[in-house]
């Protein structure tokens, strides 16, 4: 697979594309560009990927609060496994989202050599949303592109969008959007020094910042995760909430207890794959009743992550 550059230009006629933002390159996504792979072997041409480098809604909207699901080199890294010939990052301005449809399907002939259109099942392109596959089609036929619609994701977690995906993660359904996605939602961060309470308890913790402000975290609530730090592949359980119990104040914070690990890992980079949900967080009598309820939350975690490890190695 080769990543392009905006500024590429590609013979005309020899790619078969498809476009769109693919937040969380999820099982929809996977059946698009499979189909997207058959067409283009089929005509001996090359399949191209159009992703965006920015969301719609952060650009048209300005919207801080809208989260991603996964950072661009992520998402880049995911579409690729899905071998596609060629990936190209574009970025999405406020230019580029006053195009017709009609305007934008000859600026991809133009530009990236397109000669065959595969549409995502319900996507949408252009400023005007009130047009239909049928428009589309329309508008290919007239520039000498063909327009076709990529068949719907039907399989067991159907139906599955990153709109879902989202709501999803939002609500601690960490579970369901992984058959969703296909994997375990992830978070990126760094290893920096927090309050230190969890070491007196007998739980020491790893505080996780650093993570980019526009991607999506998890419900509050404590969970079952997998840690990559250093190399390794760490079992432990994450808390994503204010401490009520400690009395930390309002700052949310993410920490995680690495099972049977001491080493010392600040500053280093750490993802956390979450695997599963293992309760909301909520101030508790004191401090006995917190460690009760971590020994809990650990022994559930360690049971959790052994099944999932042992389904997926098997």
């Amino acid at each position: 697979m080769k990543i392009l550059v905006e500024n590429d230009r590609l013979s005309a006629g020899s790619t078969v594309a498809t476009i769109g933002m693919f937040d969380g390159v999820h099982r929809g996504h996977a059946t698009l560009v499979d189909f997207l792979n058959q067409q283009s072997a089929a005509l001996g041409l090359q399949s191209l990927v159009i992703t965006f480098l920015r969301h719609p809604r952060q650009v048209l909207r300005d919207d801080t609060s809208f989260k991603l699901i996964m950072p661009l080199a992520d998402r880049l890294k995911h579409l690729g496994e899905l071998n596609p010939d060629l990936l190209l990052p574009l970025d999405f301005s406020a230019e580029l989202a006053g195009l017709s449809s009609a305007q934008f399907i000859r600026l991809l002939r133009d530009r990236y050599g397109v000669a065959v259109l595969v549409a995502g099942y319900n996507h949408r392109f252009g400023h005007d949303k009130r047009e239909t596959f049928e428009d589309y089609c329309r508008h290919g036929e007239q520039l000498g592109v063909k327009v076709v619609k990529a068949p719907e994701y039907l399989g067991q977690y159907a139906p599955v969008s990153s709109t879902i995906i989202r709501g999803l993660i939002s609500a601690g359904r960490v579970v369901d959007a992984m058959h969703c996605m296909g994997r375990p939602h992830i978070i990126e961060g760094k290893v920096v020094h927090g309050f230190h309470n969890g070491r007196g308890l007998g739980f020491p913790t790893a505080n996780v910042g650093e993570i980019a402000p526009d991607l999506l975290l998890p419900h509050n609530g404590a969970y079952a995760v997998l840690a990559h730090v250093k190399g390794q592949m760490l079992q432990g359980m994450a808390n994503i909430g204010k401490r009520p119990t400690l009395d930390n104040g309002d700052q949310l914070s993410i920490e995680v207890n690495l099972f049977d690990f001491e080493d010392d890992i600040y500053g280093e980079d750490i993802s956390l794959e979450f695997i599963s949900f293992l309760r909301l967080e909520f101030k508790m009598c004191g401090l006995d009743e917190l460690k009760q309820q971590l020994c809990l939350d650990r022994d559930n975690a360690k049971r959790i992550l052994h099944e999932y490890l042992s389904s997926t190695q098997s």
